[in-house]
């Protein structure tokens, strides 16, 4: 009893200075969960990038469909036709990007007969919502492909995937249920959406704060309680054995970069990586975009010819 006295009316100049520490232990961790709480809504819901481009004028005779996501409701996609009956590659932009910033790498594509398909995920571009980092996303990929497979214009069989950050790990967690996927190119995945949580808090300055980017994570967690229990990618990577895969590095974002690598090293054959300078297509100089389209592209030829055939 005289040490519990002690720590609720302390008289030492020891038990003051411990319970000083604890009350000041627990408000920084208040604080802590405060800001990082409000760091986790602003990631969540990032300021959207609009698409309002007049797509009817762009070259290649894009066509404006919708597509039904369950759960989710509409999307809009722009499907730019190639060879009938030719497989079509799927474009997903990253967080903070939009389908508008992916036109230069359609065309270059397109220009190779391949059918290519683009669209805006959850807080992205005119959607709402708040994103997921892939959860939720994958849902979206996996509602295109089902809507392209309906088409009788392209391969229903055939896709390949491009993403980048965000699209790249919903692409991958996606690739791993469906075999409709035949080409796979990765840039800057990650294996769990938390680690994009703590990267983009570590790029707001505040990740060296103890426990802020672990708070974080736990808050994006709790919000996206529902997915608690689902493993890193690299728990089924297996299923894509036989599935051509390149995976992308950016020298100049090297913790995604080092993520990447490990997913490549856990990753089944037949599989690449490719360690490139820049990293994040929508900000390369023009000389580089060339470069970046050039290997997407001969990767694609390489993998999954634009080949077709009349529509029956």
């Amino acid at each position: 009893m005289s040490i519990l006295f002690e720590l609720r009316y302390p008289t030492k100049w020891y038990t003051k200075a411990f319970t000083a520490i604890v009350a000041v232990a627990f408000f920084a961790g208040l604080a802590t969960l405060a800001i990082a709480g409000f760091l986790v809504y602003r990631i969540v819901k990032p300021q959207r990038t609009s698409s309002e481009i007049n797509v009817q004028s762009f070259p290649g005779r894009p066509e404006i469909v919708d597509f039904d996501v369950p759960g989710i409701g509409s999307r809009e996609g722009w499907f730019f036709p190639g060879l009938l009956k030719a497989p079509t590659i799927v474009l997903c932009h990253g967080y903070e990007s939009s389908r508008g910033e992916l036109l230069t790498l359609v065309s270059a594509l397109q220009d190779h007969q391949y059918n290519v398909f683009v669209f805006d995920f959850t807080a992205h571009g005119a959607n709402g919502g708040v994103t997921t980092f892939g959860y939720k996303e994958a849902d979206e990929v996996r509602a295109g492909l089902n809507y392209l497979s309906s088409r009788n214009d392209v391969d229903a069989g055939s896709f390949g995937l491009w993403g980048y950050n965000l699209g790249a790990y919903s692409i991958l967690r996606e690739a791993e249920s469906d075999k409709r996927v035949h080409a796979l190119i990765l840039d800057s995945v990650y294996d769990q959406p938390s680690q994009m949580v703590k990267y983009e808090v570590e790029q707001t300055g505040l990740g060296g704060f103890p426990f802020m980017a672990r708070a974080a994570e736990f808050s994006f967690e709790w919000l996206n309680y529902d997915h608690r229990e689902d493993p890193p990618l690299t728990k089924n990577i297996g299923a894509l054995a036989g599935v051509p895969k390149l995976f992308i590095e950016a020298q100049d974002d090297p913790e995604l970069a080092l993520i990447t690598h490990q997913i490549f090293l856990k990753a089944p054959d037949p599989k690449e990586e490719a360690v490139i300078p820049h990293g994040n297509f929508v900000e390369l100089s023009d000389d580089d975009k060339r470069t970046y389209e050039n290997r997407v592209v001969t990767y694609f030829l390489l993998h999954l010819p634009a080949t077709g055939g009349p529509v029956h």
